[in-house]
């Protein structure tokens, strides 16, 4: 896990992240399809059906979860909201709304080299 938020520091501090790290600041336009985007859990506030996710640039953001929300693990099985941690690493599906962001989808998995590469490195 060291060794990806390496390359991405690499990354972030050469200037060579540029496929994603423009359109992080903004919001897709509703008409386009969701993307899934990738983030680290730094809290989760289930009472009030929140997230607070951290970009690997640092910038955090407060997501919100409602009942239509799904939640899946690494290999696709159903879990819950109380199932994530402060340092879990997902992949964030989501739409813009009043109040915030609100989370389709939240699959629970790791950073690989490749997931990086294909990402952010090209």
């Amino acid at each position: 896990m060291i060794r990806w938020f390496s390359i991405l520091s690499a990354a972030v501090l050469g200037g060579t992240l540029l496929s994603n790290d423009a359109g992080a600041q903004t919001r897709p336009a509703a008409s386009r399809q969701p993307t899934d985007e990738f983030f680290i859990i730094s809290s989760v506030d289930s009472g009030k059906n929140q997230l607070l996710l951290k970009r690997p640039t640092e910038v955090t953001e407060v997501m919100r979860v409602d009942e239509a929300t799904a939640y899946h693990d690494e290999n696709g099985t159903s879990i819950k909201l109380v199932d994530f941690r402060a340092g879990d690493t997902v992949y964030v599906t989501s739409t813009p709304g009043q109040g915030g962001a609100l989370a389709l989808q939240i699959r629970k998995g790791p950073m690989t080299v490749a997931e990086l590469e294909r990402r952010y490195l090209r």
